[in-house]
């Protein structure tokens, strides 16, 4: 028998610099760490096209590295339509990235996909992740410490369906 297909994730921010890929470095991250790093791909884009091809901002960069992450490679990108049928999940980084997914969702299978990302912290005080890119590295640390929590409640309910999933298969 074969792997079933890896279950796909994409993070969606404004540029696609900052928020969304620290969210995508964590949960693969988390998918390494608990051996599930080929069972669940972890992406980002950004709604808007201006820093396509671009690195992660510095000040996220500088952020994943004092958590012993790693987002070197990451390359801005845009979302796009074909973005809907290439994922599983499209986790928002705010309300404001929310309501254009759902606006460019073609089909309720294409709405259905949509989340927030701190609809999985059980404790955020807002659905909103804050745009660190006009603050300093401070209010990044911040970020990602926000991103990494609900990342950890997104993974905890992701697990055990990649693991039955995969236990299926075997």
């Amino acid at each position: 028998m074969t792997d079933p297909d890896p279950f796909r994730v994409i993070f969606v921010c404004t540029g696609n610099i900052c928020r969304s890929p620290m969210a995508e470095v964590v949960l693969r991250a988390l998918s390494v760490q608990n051996g599930l790093g080929a069972r669940v791909v972890s992406r980002s884009a950004g709604t808007g096209d201006w820093h396509v091809g671009e690195r992660a901002d510095v000040r996220t960069l500088d952020a994943l590295s004092r958590r012993g992450l790693d987002g070197a490679t990451h390359r801005a990108r845009q979302f796009s339509a074909a973005s809907f049928s290439e994922n599983d999940l499209i986790v928002a980084l705010d309300r404001t990235h929310e309501r254009i997914l759902r606006a460019w969702a073609r089909s309720d299978d294409d709405d259905g996909k949509v989340t927030l990302l701190r609809a999985f912290d059980p404790h955020a005080s807002s659905m909103d992740v804050p745009d660190p890119y006009y603050a300093g590295p401070a209010m990044f640390d911040s970020v990602l410490g926000m991103i990494e929590t609900a990342t950890r409640g997104l993974f905890a309910q992701l697990e055990p369906a990649v693991r039955a999933s995969h236990r299926r298969l075997a």
